[in-house]
């Protein structure tokens, strides 16, 4: 079977298996989104709800954010893993967004650029990679057609053969967008990460992959290997 066949295949059957399509967890401006993407890198989506809204507590706007002394802003941040880290970075993202859009603290104008022009844009801000710039594209109000690959999703398209066994997240991301049609919109995109992100939590585990109970395993190299 050709390749991006097996790949749409697939997809077609996770997002029906798991409801697609799927409510958007996010409606968050696209400049919150990336706060709080930096806020959740190596870090538990609980813990990182909770150290956003504690940001929002004591800083009410992202100039106050700016303006802090950052060692006060690393302990309203405390929950997550590194804050000594990302305090400064957050700082350092926002001074970036101000200077650079030409539109204040907003990254609402990201709406009228490409997919590609927008990643670019995010991706020039230090300490912004590949997932984050597509979880502010996709996950945020903007909801545009970036396809956001986390662990989950990786280990799935690696176990079935999508993408190599020792893909980088932000290589798979590129070869798995690239099997989607060009005209999916923001929603349909959304839905092909949240169906194998759903997989990977559910069945496609880590430890003890559950091939026996899984819906795509006449599609997957790892199942017939087994």
């Amino acid at each position: 079977m050709d390749e991006r066949l097996r790949a749409l295949e697939i997809d077609d059957i996770l997002c029906t298996t798991y409801g697609a399509p799927f409510v958007p967890f996010s409606t968050r401006d696209p400049l919150s989104e990336l706060v709080n993407a930096l806020l959740s890198h190596r870090t538990k989506n609980a813990v990182t709800r909770m150290a956003y809204g504690r940001l929002l507590e004591v800083f009410p706007d992202w100039e106050q954010v700016i303006d802090a002394p950052t060692d006060r802003l690393q302990e309203a941040i405390a929950a997550v893993t590194y804050p000594e880290v990302k305090a400064p970075r957050i700082q350092e993202a926002l001074r970036q967004v101000k200077a650079r859009s030409g539109r204040g603290l907003s990254l609402d104008f990201l709406a009228d650029l490409s997919v590609q022009e927008a990643r670019d844009w995010l991706e020039a801000i230090p300490g912004v990679g590949a997932k984050t710039s597509a979880a502010v594209l996709s996950f945020s109000r903007l909801r545009m057609p970036a396809l956001v690959v986390d662990t989950h999703h990786l280990r799935v398209a690696q176990r079935i053969g999508l993408v190599p066994p020792k893909a980088t997240l932000d290589k798979a991301a590129g070869m798995l967008q690239a099997y989607l049609p060009a005209d999916w919109d923001g929603q349909r995109v959304y839905d092909s990460h949240q169906g194998f992100m759903r997989h990977g939590q559910r069945v496609c585990h880590w430890k003890g992959p559950d091939c026996a109970h899984c819906v795509v395993n006449r599609l997957c190299d790892f199942a017939r290997k087994e």
